[in-house]
């Protein structure tokens, strides 16, 4: 009898479930719980830290014409300075952090698209809840494969969940592979989300209909590129920019959003998800942090680094770290009187705000992003849009950080005025001229400019003086969206790989910088730069995943 109990406690022993180990058919019983994973599938989206700092905007502005690194000297996030100067090599951190970060959003996308389906609906998942919640699970999958997409190419393509080792390894689907995925999951994101109206306050922020439309839009422009098309994307250039601009109809004809009539409205914390917001990436205030080594990093705050990261190291502007500073390429873009340049570019006064020269002017560069660094005012000639009784105050107001790395601003992943823009050029594409000028000129009548063609403006210190409207609607993005992160991936689908392309128009930036920041780049290599390395460490977990060329 002993014997015999002995055997049957071992046998219970190891056969039950292992401590804090929940098993998915008994976490999904309720719509609340189901909402609770869609909620967890957005927060890959915050993580701006692991390894080293992984913001999205460290490639999207900073290895454009758009930033320099900044920071606190040359070597200050030696990965930025390598990624910047086209010195990029596969053990980037940063690159691999991001990789990383995108995947487990996937993972968490995956997951829910597996369970929720043969979840019961109840009284907190309604029928329409429910329909919308995979919804918003689609939307995120595709959008983190897009941001996958544009900075690696081809990348592993997993539509379901990795529940062992020997799933695992898997080689990188094609371009066009992916691409298609990310337009399925956009599509049947489309049938079941909500129009922006119809949220409450409080879900103000979630992916829309809208969210999905634009993001249709979008993919199909991209597949149109030069550079996609080169990388292997089946359909034509042609029928890519007709389905773009039947997305973009369709979000435009929704009347759900519209131009902020104050431009600075847009980055500001009582301007957020407002009339102009399509999609944003949501922060608030966070006592929390996931620096260091005790907090683990990826997910430990809801706040955003990004303000601490742009500031300027002056404490009489804030004490940041001074990362992501505009170039006087981009500032000399800006037409005169364009109040957008004020309100994106902070021109210090040197005299009054810098307190140490050789750590707050970077390469000959001393301006600052000003749309994340929660800065309202400066100088005695502000002009900034909207901003009028201001004008004349001689200090700087700061929005002040109730913790020393943390802010609480959201990012805007998606504005109207992109929508518009996108559009323009979707109706270039198809031959629509006149739709495309309407378009454009939307936007520029809300920022207070001319419309086009009787303006001027300059390209890499080239004055252009009659402007194709495709040259025009390139530029005003640039203008309008500049220090938001789109710049690199938009000069990647302009320009390709051809002689006017990605290589060509880097080398003319180049030539526009000081000696100092010319001294650090090295030569950019068309056919290898215009994508970043797959991070060595994945190869290494991965022994499927092949090299970029040139890598």
């Amino acid at each position: 009898m002993l014997a015999a109990m002995c055997l049957t406690a071992c046998d219970d022993y190891l056969t039950a479930p292992e401590p804090g180990v929940t098993k998915a058919e008994d976490y999904y019983t309720s719509g609340k719980a189901c909402i609770f994973n869609v909620n967890a599938c957005y927060s890959p989206l915050q993580w701006e830290y692991s390894s080293t700092y992984s913001s999205e905007w460290f490639i999207g502005d900073i290895v454009s014409d758009d930033a320099l690194k900044g920071g606190q000297n040359l070597n200050d996030m030696a990965a930025v300075y390598d990624m910047e100067n086209w010195k990029t090599i596969a053990n980037n951190d940063l690159l691999n952090d991001f990789y990383r970060a995108q995947y487990l959003g996937v993972g968490r996308c995956n997951l829910a698209l597996k369970n929720i389906p043969g979840v019961d609906v109840d009284e907190v998942m309604t029928p329409s809840v429910k329909q919308r919640i995979l919804g918003e699970a689609h939307f995120l999958r595709a959008y983190y494969y897009f941001r996958l997409l544009r900075v690696f190419g081809g990348v592993p393509l997993t539509l379901d969940v990795i529940e062992s080792t020997d799933k695992w390894t898997m080689p990188r689907a094609s371009v066009d592979d992916v691409y298609k995925a990310i337009i399925n999951d956009l599509e049947e994101a489309n049938k079941g989300l909500w129009v922006k109206s119809k949220y409450d306050k409080g879900d103000l922020g979630r992916a829309t209909k809208g969210a999905a439309q634009a993001m249709l839009m979008k993919t199909y422009l991209y597949m149109a590129g030069p550079f996609w098309q080169s990388k292997g994307v089946t359909t034509s250039s042609a029928e890519c920019y007709r389905r773009a601009r039947a997305w973009g109809d369709s979000i435009i004809a929704s009347g759900e959003y519209s131009l902020n009539p104050d431009y600075v409205d847009n980055f500001s914390l009582e301007g957020e998800n407002g009339i102009e917001s399509v999609f944003e990436i949501q922060y608030t205030e966070d006592p929390n942090s996931d620096y260091g080594a005790d907090a683990g990093g990826f997910g430990m705050t809801r706040g955003t680094f990004t303000v601490q990261l742009t500031r300027s190291r002056s404490s009489k502007l804030g004490g940041g770290w001074g990362f992501n500073k505009p170039t006087q390429n981009l500032y000399d873009e800006f037409e005169d009187g364009d109040a957008r340049r004020e309100a994106t570019i902070l021109n210090p006064d040197q005299a009054k705000y810098i307190e140490n020269s050789n750590e707050e002017i970077y390469l000959g560069d001393s301006y600052l992003n000003r749309k994340y660094g929660l800065y309202t005012v400066v100088g005695a000639n502000d002009t900034i849009a909207g901003r009028g009784a201001n004008v004349g105050k001689d200090t700087v107001d700061m929005y002040k950080l109730t913790h020393a790395t943390r802010g609480p601003i959201n990012n805007k992943q998606i504005r109207y005025a992109d929508v518009l823009l996108m559009h323009a050029e979707a109706c270039i594409g198809d031959g629509d001229a006149a739709a495309a000028t309407a378009d454009l000129n939307q936007v520029r009548s809300m920022r207070g400019m001319p419309a086009y063609p009787g303006y001027t403006y300059k390209v890499n210190g080239n004055v252009i003086a009659s402007p194709t409207i495709e040259q025009a609607v390139r530029h005003e993005r640039r203008v309008e969206l500049g220090m938001e992160g789109h710049r690199w991936f938009d000069i990647v689908r302009w320009y390709g790989l051809d002689g006017t392309g990605v290589k060509a128009h880097m080398d003319a930036y180049k030539a526009t910088e000081t000696a100092d920041a010319q001294s650090q780049m090295a030569e950019f290599q068309a056919g290898k730069h215009e994508l970043m390395p797959i991070p060595s460490k994945q190869r290494e977990l991965n022994s499927a995943l092949t090299q970029n060329d040139g890598y």
